[in-house]
């Protein structure tokens, strides 16, 4: 890229993106992010009455947004919210923003195989059909982002998490591979790893006062949660022309709870 005006690289307007989660936490603050950097934002997320809250105080405040429900356990419900927001925008993204997931919290002796297709459909097969179906549009038009965040359960493993850890390791190996793929049609695709996040996900799995919590804050480097616009600016940047030539990345976001080398 020729430009070298940082306002200009990290400038999204005109830019249309779907973010996935956006009713709370990490989504909400990266849909908020999104528009404030100029671009479109439609919102998927199951939870009406706080996605349409998303939308609505972004329309309010400084940008364009829209809400559309989003079951990603339901694979002819993930099929309609891409033709709306294809219909919606006028075509498919220039940006996906895949950020929606959830975990259980137990030893893996306590898994149910409710919990793993739970945690299946939502965090890893659910984003693969979304993404499945907005990708012949985005390859034919030749350019686009894709973003997907994991965490570092799924780079490094955690106690407790055993299951999820394996979900989010595999939409990390999921992103590398796809970048292969679609890097020939100017498509980039890179992860966000979180560690620890003050987000409502986090705070009813390890909720505040116990141990576990305690103990997880003491590890960090940083002795404290990242607050979710700290990972929202990541998951932004990462879908600027800033990162052009940035492609099968995964970008850990943990205050140095985990040092990649």
């Amino acid at each position: 890229m020729s430009n070298t005006d940082w306002r200009a690289v990290t400038d999204l307007t005109g830019k249309t993106v779907v973010v996935t989660g956006g009713a709370s936490g990490i989504g909400r603050a990266s849909a908020r992010q999104f528009a404030s950097a100029g671009a479109r934002v439609v919102i998927g997320d199951i939870n009406e009455a706080d996605g349409q809250a998303t939308a609505l105080d972004i329309k309010a405040g400084f940008g364009q947004a829209d809400f559309l429900r989003l079951d990603l356990t339901d694979g002819a419900a993930i099929d309609g919210f891409v033709d709306a927001a294809m219909n919606r925008l006028g075509g498919a993204p220039d940006i996906i923003a895949s950020i929606a997931g959830v975990d259980r919290v137990k030893p893996f002796l306590e898994n149910t195989p409710e919990d793993w297709e739970l945690l299946t459909k939502i965090n890893y097969i659910g984003p693969v059909r979304m993404i499945h179906r907005f990708l012949p549009h985005m390859m034919e038009r030749r350019g686009g982002k894709i973003v997907t965040v994991a965490s570092d359960a799924g780079r490094v493993g955690s106690s407790g998490e055993t299951f999820y850890a394996g979900t989010k390791g595999a939409v990390i190996a999921f992103t590398k591979s796809l970048a292969r793929e679609t890097a020939r049609a100017g498509i980039t695709c890179n992860c966000v790893a979180p560690g620890p996040t003050d987000t409502p996900l986090f705070n009813g799995t390890i909720p505040e006062g116990t141990k576990l919590r305690d103990a997880l804050i003491k590890a960090i480097p940083l002795r404290r949660l990242a607050q979710p616009i700290e990972i929202a600016h990541t998951i932004v940047y990462l879908a600027t022309p800033a990162t052009d030539f940035m492609t099968g990345q995964v970008v850990s976001i943990s205050g140095g709870l985990t040092m990649h080398g």
